[in-house]
């Protein structure tokens, strides 16, 4: 595989974090019905991705997004 090609589960997973959920139960139930991920393995796979350049190659407005709430919620938690 090139280096700069994400994989079709990585695209799903970026896609998936495009849509909007009303709630979270249904962001988890699409994880599970549409990927076949646990939610666990699935946040796992995001967050690599978000740290991966060929990730934000692929979709900058989404990464970037995901990084800045990625971002918040560290700074939260330290405090």
């Amino acid at each position: 595989m090139d280096d700069e090609e994400l994989t079709p589960l990585e695209r799903s997973v970026l896609a998936l974090e495009r849509r909007g959920w009303p709630t979270p139960g249904a962001k988890e139930r699409a994880v599970r019905e549409e990927l076949g991920l646990a939610p666990v393995r699935y946040y796992q796979l995001l967050n690599a991705l978000l740290d991966a350049p060929r990730a934000l190659a692929h979709d900058p407005v989404t990464v970037n997004r995901l990084r800045r709430v990625r971002e918040v919620r560290r700074a939260e938690r330290e405090g």
